[in-house]
């Protein structure tokens, strides 16, 4: 359906268009948000609507820099183990009342209880005592407010990216007592001010004029709920929304109709296959090298992403620190892959499950897999379930092989060597691979807590290359994100983090 109604909306052009008001932006979301209160921030949506209307003590720009929030400086001691945090003064919550540094304590405190169910709790958790508090002990929690402008963090052990944590919306900054249906509707400091919530419809917000930073350029942002990409697109051509993610198999349509209007920008996010290093065959790395070798990588992006990333010869997204741009990947060598193969004793191949979520566009790369290892001797069985059911089976070890994705919620090499390749991180953590190298785990362990920057790189990129050469995934690519933006809209950016983009310097005219 949407192949064959897309290109009539494209070739309607811009005559179709019809501008509303140029103080009011329209955005959209695929799904409602689960809350508007931080706390609860555990999706998407939540966490781009608290980002909006909340303050932080830091926060993200679009580009996925660390910029000062509500913490207008801060430092760490010497060991990286307490972080003093200076607060800007003259900070008010959108219901007058003043914002101060006992609040933040509060407010961390109230997304660590017990009683918070759901939430994502753990960027605070690195504070002393927080773990064993939001478990229900009577741990205190070491967070000291020697005054009302400046707060003090001890950490349970050092941790050099903390203030990035402090970025993401569950370190939001909320008005103790809480307003009643706080979650329905939110009071913050943030740029913008809520106004209403129309559930599976719409989100209005309203400038925050009196915004510490700089108020918003515009005076209203709209945004949508739209679940299905049919519609997104119609309502982006009939110009009712400012902007429109471009989904990957309609790429080249948009960059031969929509070339002007597109934005493009390497994300924070990584396609991969994990590879259960524990079942069978594929304890043997050269099974796992062979796999890679298998899968024509390069012609799958091309002709069923429409070329859309980059391919990937590690887990760290280009440009990110430790990278390493040089390193050659795995070609697409199918005779190599018998080659290995046959030296592990698999000269007749052996049969395989590949798991993967219902996520959009991916069964068509599942299916290529699965022909591109047939090709080898590798008969491969897709077990498609929805996401939450295929993660489950990966979490337990049940999958041989899983499609999925990663994004970084901070952009820091550690948001990717932890969770996806850290021995504690088997089974519920997303280290899918359920890879376990003490080495590995020692070198990502110390890459945390240096307070050397040209030390964390090195090892940085050491860890990636040990993780690249065990193979614990068929490296698939890094995603590339593909925007239109209405020809009148000015000042907005793709953002590299999720909360990164506050509509702040938005505004449509000439």
């Amino acid at each position: 359906m949407w192949r064959r109604v897309l290109p009539l909306l494209l070739l309607l052009g811009s005559g179709c268009r019809t501008p509303e008001n140029r103080t009011t932006l329209n955005y959209y979301f695929s799904f409602d948000p689960r809350s508007l209160d931080p706390a609860f921030s555990s999706d998407v949506p939540s966490g781009q609507v608290v980002a909006l209307v909340f303050d932080n003590l830091t926060q993200f720009d679009a580009d996925g820099r660390l910029q000062p929030g509500l913490a207008r400086a801060w430092e760490a001691d010497r060991r990286g183990l307490v972080y003093t945090f200076h607060l800007r003064r003259g900070v008010r919550f959108h219901n007058g009342r003043r914002l101060v540094a006992s609040d933040v304590r509060a407010s961390w405190l109230r997304a660590l209880s017990p009683l918070t169910k759901g939430g994502r709790g753990w960027p605070l958790f690195p504070i002393r005592g927080a773990r064993a508090f939001a478990a229900g002990g009577d741990s205190a929690v070491a967070i000291a407010v020697p005054d009302d402008s400046t707060v003090v963090v001890t950490l349970e052990a050092p941790l050099n990216f903390f203030p990035m944590l402090l970025a993401m919306p569950v370190a939001a900054v909320v008005p103790l007592p809480t307003p009643p249906e706080f979650d329905q509707q939110p009071v913050g400091s943030g740029p913008w001010r809520f106004v209403s919530w129309s559930h599976d419809d719409h989100i209005v917000l309203a400038k925050n004029a009196e915004y510490w930073g700089q108020p918003p350029r515009s005076d209203t942002l709209r945004i949508r709920i739209i679940p299905e990409a049919l519609t997104q697109a119609a309502e982006y051509e009939s110009g009712r929304l400012s902007v429109l993610e471009v989904p990957p198999g309609e790429t080249r349509m948009w960059e031969t109709r929509r070339a002007s209007e597109l934005q493009r920008t390497p994300s924070l996010r990584i396609l991969y296959i994990a590879i259960n290093t524990t079942r069978g065959p594929l304890k043997d790395v050269r099974v796992r090298e062979a796999l890679n070798h298998a899968v024509d990588m390069p012609t799958i992006l091309d002709r069923l992403m429409g070329g859309r990333g980059t391919l990937a010869a590690g887990a760290l997204p280009p440009g990110l620190e430790g990278d390493d741009s040089a390193r050659a990947r795995y070609d697409y060598d199918p005779a190599l892959a018998r080659r290995l193969l046959a030296e592990a004793g698999y000269r007749d191949g052996f049969s395989l499950q590949l798991w993967r979520g219902q996520l959009p566009g991916y069964a068509r790369v599942a299916q290529a897999v699965q022909q591109d290892l047939g090709a080898v001797g590798v008969k491969v069985e897709i077990v498609e379930r929805d996401y939450a059911s295929a993660r489950a089976a990966a979490w337990k070890g049940e999958a041989d092989l899983f499609l999925t994705e990663w994004y970084a919620d901070y952009p820091d090499p550690e948001n990717f060597n932890f969770p996806l390749f850290h021995s504690s991180n088997r089974g519920a953590g997303a280290n899918y691979a359920f890879l376990d190298d003490p080495v590995l785990d020692s070198l990502i362990l110390v890459a945390r807590s240096t307070t050397r920057e040209a030390e964390k790189e090195r090892l940085d990129r050491t860890i990636d290359q040990r993780v690249f050469e065990a193979a614990p995934w068929i490296f698939c690519w890094f995603v590339t994100d593909l925007w239109a933006v209405q020809p009148d809209v000015r000042g907005w950016s793709i953002p590299r983090i999720f909360t990164g983009q506050r509509w702040q310097d938005v505004v449509r005219g000439p």
